[in-house]
This record gives structure tokens, sequence and C-alpha cells, in this order.
């Protein structure tokens, strides 16, 4: 393992991360909110941290990473971005321990959206921006960004991009990896600027517009408005939040395809079509069952089923309405969703419906080999064979999945939490939804957890977002072997 490697690379991140912290820092000057100070501070620290270790530390001149290397500078560089991204909650008085504070910043560069805040509209301009942009910086990745603006990142390049980015088929949309970085986020930004517009037009303040744009793109879920996006109270909103949420939890190299002229790979692509069919059933069974004993008018039951839907199987975690006062049904099926979430290749976090496509396609076809044992049929995705090791890799993924789930359920339950919260906490964060139910319920925040507790969900917001095996391999005693 080359540590002077790593962490010189880690250096050059924590430089590039506090440099964006320019952007907060401008809206607390437009604002005059107070919190200018406070930023200019987090800055300093930042990007001087990041330029101590880039000259104290020789540079190695190694022309490639190995995957142990680029596994561990991600795995680090996402601990050391929620630190130094607590520092502006701290310094500001917004949050007041670092607990609280590491909590909110790794919730919002996870794109997990779960907040320890009660009254966000008393937070200064650029607090709340800087909270949206954590969110908006996460969705895409903080390497794949590095990879995009650094090229002199490209060493090992693709390693990194694999460690950020583990989904079962990893898309390479250009010849060089560090343009497939620069295409994904040029496509990102294209559609981050087309929300801003379109809620813009819809009378949405710029300064609140921009800060929602930010987090409906990275299905990360922060609001500037204590009541979410209920507290507009506008049709057009949500219907134009929902439509990009849709956007964003389906695979960006998709998008890229569509804007090049191919207007018809959403229906040809497999995952997409069974990631649109199951949206649309769970919508029409949600707004059935919430018509008559929640909401008197269909109209309105569809318009909250389908936000608040959306909002959950692609991970985002905005909300219209308190979703644990509505029936059974539609709420297992809310709880359903934060397993299942969006596409591959999305900003979207959970299992993710290629691999549960997969699984549930493997387990067909051991069926069909008890009835026709000597039968030879291969598993395909879009009429093509997917690699045994891929499908071992899911069934790893998926078993290591559910084990930390319900070891980090036990936890939660042994220090206190109900059986509900516990269970909903760790959906949440493993998932990188946000809101549950429970004590974390959709007009909760996670506040109450305990101090461990919370430590434990920042432990699961990591893991969710960078798919297990990236963070859980470091702890294999064999990893760092030589």
């Amino acid at each position: 393992m080359r540590f002077r490697q790593i962490f010189r690379l880690i250096g050059i991140l924590n430089f590039f991360l506090g440099l964006s912290m320019l952007a907060p820092l401008t809206i607390s000057l437009i604002y005059s909110d107070g919190s200018f100070l406070s930023l200019l501070y987090s800055i300093i620290i930042t990007s001087g941290s990041g330029i101590v270790l880039f000259f104290l530390i020789k540079k190695a001149d190694y022309p490639t990473l190995s995957q142990r290397e680029a596994m561990a500078i991600v795995t680090l560089s996402w601990l050391s971005a929620g630190f130094f991204g607590s520092l502006p909650f701290l310094f500001s008085g917004s949050i007041g321990n670092i607990t609280d504070a590491y909590f909110e910043s790794i919730s919002g560069f996870t794109t997990t959206g779960a907040s320890i805040l009660g009254n966000i509209e008393s937070l200064p301009k650029g607090i709340l921006f800087w909270r949206s942009l954590t969110q908006w910086m996460g969705g895409m990745g903080i390497i794949v960004l590095s990879i995009a603006i650094l090229p002199f990142l490209g060493v090992g390049g693709m390693q990194l991009y694999k460690a950020e980015i583990p989904s079962p088929v990893v898309d390479k949309l250009q010849p060089r990896i560090s343009e497939t970085a620069k295409t994904l986020w040029k496509v990102y930004l294209f559609i981050t600027l087309l929300e801003i517009g379109l809620l813009f037009l819809g009378r949405m303040p710029l300064f609140d517009s921009i800060c929602h744009a930010f987090c409906t793109m990275p299905t990360g879920g922060f609001s500037t408005q204590n009541g979410s996006i209920a507290q507009f109270n506008s049709a057009y909103f949500e219907g134009v939040i929902t439509v990009f949420m849709i956007l964003a939890g389906i695979n960006f190299s998709l998008h890229f395809k569509f804007l090049k002229g191919d207007f018809k790979v959403f229906g040809r692509d497999p995952e997409c079509r069974v990631f649109i069919s199951i949206l649309v059933i769970l919508i029409i069974l949600v707004t059935f069952n919430i018509y008559g004993p929640i909401y008197h008018s269909i109209s309105h039951a569809f318009r909250r089923a389908a936000f608040q839907v959306t909002s959950i199987i692609t991970t985002t975690g905005f909300v219209t309405a308190n979703y644990a006062q509505w029936p059974a049904l539609s709420q297992i099926i809310l709880l359903l969703c934060m397993f299942i979430g969006a596409m591959a290749g999305s900003t979207g976090g959970a299992i993710k419906i290629m691999r549960i496509i997969l699984l549930v396609k493997h387990g067909y076809q051991e069926i069909f080999r008890l009835i026709h044992p000597h039968a030879v049929r291969p598993i395909k995705l879009g009429g093509k064979p997917v690699p045994e090791e891929v499908l071992n890799s899911i069934w790893g993924f998926f078993i290591l999945y559910l084990g930390l789930f319900i070891v980090a359920v036990i936890i939660m339950s042994a220090m206190g939490m109900d059986i509900i919260t516990s269970f909903a906490s760790v959906a949440a964060t493993i998932g990188n939804v946000g809101p549950g139910f429970g004590l974390v319920g959709p007009v909760e925040n996670y506040l109450a957890v305990p101090a461990l507790g919370k430590w434990v969900l920042i432990f699961c917001m990591i893991l969710g977002r960078l798919e297990i095996y990236t963070v859980i391999i470091m702890l294999a005693p064999a990893y760092w072997r030589k």
C-alpha cells in the first residue's frame, strides 16, 4: 500500500473541496447573512490542509493505482469530505457539536438527506447553500468530479471511477475515463440547469430553485423549507420535481445517448422498462389505497402518491405528505421502495433495479434447472449473457446488504430505539433515502437518535453511497497484508 500516493491525492481533493466553498461564501456576501467568516475559516482550513499534504508529501512516481489503493483513496476522501464539510455548520453555530455536524455533512455528501436540523429556515443563506451544494457534488461523486476537472488524476482514473461507482456494469461512454467523467458531469449540469429554469418560471424564488435543483438531481432531498416541498403547496412545483426525480433515477448514460439523438434508448433498455413499470404500478396501488380514507379527491390522492412513491424509490426523500398516517399497505410499499432503489448508473441509492432483475432471473434459472437438469440456459440482460462473476458479485452485495442491515438494526434497538425507528432509520440511511418512519418519520428528524446511533447511521450512509464493497473491504485483515 503506497500511502504517500494516497494522502497526496486526498490533499489535492481537500484543496478543491475548500475552493468549492467559495460559492456559499459568495451567497453569504450577497445576502449579508453573517456566515461569511465561518465559511472563510472553513475555506482556509480545508484548502490549507490540502496544500500542506500536497507539498509535505513527496510525489511518488507510480504510473498506476492498484485497486486496493483506489478503494482507500475513495473511502478516505469521503470521510475527509464529511469532516471538512462539517466546519461551516460548526463555525456558524448552526450545529453545536461535531457528531451532529458530521452527521449533517455526511448526509449531504452521500445524498441521504437525513437531517438533525429542526428550524431549517433560520439558517443563514450561505449555510443553506453549502448544505445543498454538498448533495449536488456528492450526487455524481466527488472522485468523478475530480477525474473530470483534474487531468493529473488520470493516473488510476478507472480504478477510482469503479471504486466510487461500483454498479453491476460500469458504463464507459468515452475512450478515456476522464472524458467519461466530464460527459457525465455535463449531462448532470445540463439537467440541473433545466430544472432550475422550470422552477424559477413557476415563480419559486431563484435561491430556492437552485437549492432544490441541487438536491433533486443527486436524489438528495435537503430542502430550504421546514416543511420540505409540502410547504410550497404547489402542484406545478411537485410535478416538475417529480419528473426530475425520475430523470435522476435513470442511468445517466441513457440521458447522454438520448441527447446525442438516440430517442428510443429509454424504451430499449430493459432496466429502464422495469423501473418505469414498477414506478407506475406502485403509484397506482398507493393512489387507490389512500383515496377515500386519506384524500377524498382522486386527483389529490394521485398527486400525493406520485410524488411520494417517486421520492422514496429514487431515494430522494422530499416530502409532500405525512405518509406515516397513510394506510398500512401504502406504508409497506414505501418501505419496500427504500430497498428497491432506482437504476444502476443513476444518482439513486439502495439495492437498485438491475441487481433485483438479475437476482430474480438467477432464482428463476435455478428453478428451471431443477425441471431441466441438462439444459444450458445462460442468464441474459438486454439480449447479452451476464458473466458469472457479475452474478456472484450481485449475490455477495445482496447478502452483505441484508447482513449489515440486520446488524445495524440490532445495534440501534440495543440503544433503546423502538423497533420501527430502528428498522426505518437503518433502511433510510443505508439506502440513502433520508426520511423513514417512527421517530425519523416524514415530519420528524434524526436529532433524537443517540450520539452512538448517529455514528452507526453515518457508517450506513457511507456504506450505501459507496455500495458496500469499497468500504467493507478495508475492514478485512487480508486487505492490509502485503
